[in-house]
């Protein structure tokens, strides 16, 4: 571990990150390709990227050819290379239509690459806009390349990027015996670090298997503060279409186990909520089945009243919109979590929705919580890189 955070003290100091008199303009990893691009020279590199990995106005796949970089192989995650895929969907293996080169998915049957895959390799880079939530399943595919890296011995680089919900720390931790694709460690809904921080964390935590034998690298942003406000440049996937809805998604992803609407299938996606039989507001929308919500939501083709909250002030996580639709649902004799084993995975725990069926408060849930995000901070202290 100490090698780790040494690479990247003497990454940060080549990039120039000594506090200046002004605040220096923000750039990602990516974008500082004097710090990456010598380590790539003579390699065969493959690539865990998506549509987010710009670098400006060009895609890192597109600079890295143009730089003459031996490209072997990219893998997908989910939502696919172009981020085109509905969530959940199945995403397919096959040529990159524009590169040539071989497209491997890392979300439907395989979840982790296979060693034929890995064996063509020197190095892999991580390259994807996450949005700090542990559920949102990107840093799920990079714990499994990490674990496929250490496997086979081909180093990793993680690029890294902003969390847009960096300055929270929040929610329940998740319990190993809930693990699943969306959620994989032992860390908070809500855990606060960029990907290049989190993946430091799982190494040093030992949360792959042989992590010592894992060469990572990060590529650190540079004028970056975790508290500071970021917008995103392109849309992390179809149904996180803007800043509002990344905002709400922490508190908004549960409802993927109730029979509501949180919008998918309208331009608003992750902004409302809503349900055909009652409401707790007069909000009108109807889901219709378009790019990115083809598959099966909740009350397609239905006209629904809701809540619309494209212009509330959404900071971090709130148990308001759960509480207040599980008392309507209780008044009605429904169930609403109607998925209660998917709820827990989301939660990473059982503890979160059994506490909102019995009628606790929020505050008395959030009280539950407290400890385990007080020994969360102090454990993820070596392994952060920002102020």
């Amino acid at each position: 571990m100490r090698y780790i955070l040494l690479c990247c003290i003497y990454l940060a100091l080549l990039s120039g990150c000594q506090q200046p008199a002004t605040t220096p303009a923000l750039q990602t990893g990516a974008e500082q390709t004097a710090l990456y691009l010598p380590l790539l020279a003579g390699k065969r590199v493959g690539l865990l990227v998506n549509q987010t990995s710009m670098v400006g106005e060009q895609h890192l796949v597109d600079l890295l050819l143009a730089n003459g970089v031996n490209v072997v192989s990219i893998f997908a995650p989910e939502h696919g290379f172009r981020g085109d895929h509905d969530a959940g969907a199945s995403v397919k293996s096959g040529i990159d239509s524009k590169t040539g080169l071989p497209l491997w998915s890392l979300y439907g049957a395989n979840k982790q690459p296979a060693a034929e895959q890995m064996q063509q390799l020197d190095v892999v880079i991580f390259d994807i806009q996450d949005v700090g939530v542990r559920y949102y399943t990107y840093i799920s595919s990079m714990h499994y390349m990490m674990q496929a890296a250490a496997t086979h011995g081909v180093s990793m680089l993680v690029l890294d990027r902003p969390n847009p919900n960096g300055a929270y720390v929040d929610g329940p931790v998740l319990d190993m015996k809930f693990q699943s694709f969306v959620g994989m460690h032992p860390i908070p809904l809500l855990h606060g670090m960029t990907v290049g921080e989190l993946a430091q964390m799982i190494k040093g935590e030992g949360w792959i298997n042989n992590a010592e034998q894992l060469q990572l690298s990060v590529v650190p942003l540079s004028g970056y503060q975790r508290s500071q406000p970021y917008s995103l440049p392109v849309k992390p996937s179809p149904n996180l279409p803007n800043a509002q809805a990344v905002a709400l998604y922490p508190s908004l992803g549960f409802f993927e186990a109730t029979p509501l609407s949180v919008g998918r299938g309208t331009t608003f996606p992750f902004q409302v909520i809503g349900y055909d039989k009652f409401s707790t507001g007069n909000f009108q929308f109807m889901p219709v089945s378009t790019p990115g919500a083809a598959l099966t939501p909740p009350l397609m083709d239905k006209v629904l009243l809701g809540e619309d909250l494209r212009q509330v002030k959404a900071q971090g996580l709130s148990l308001q919109y759960l509480l207040r639709w599980q008392v309507l649902f209780k008044a009605q004799g429904e169930t609403l979590f109607s998925s209660a084993g998917f709820m827990d995975k989301l939660a990473g725990t059982d503890r979160l929705r059994l506490q909102i069926e019995q009628g606790l408060s929020e505050s008395e849930i959030r009280a539950g919580w407290q400890a385990e995000l007080k020994q969360f901070r102090r454990q993820r202290q070596p392994y952060l890189l920002y102020p």
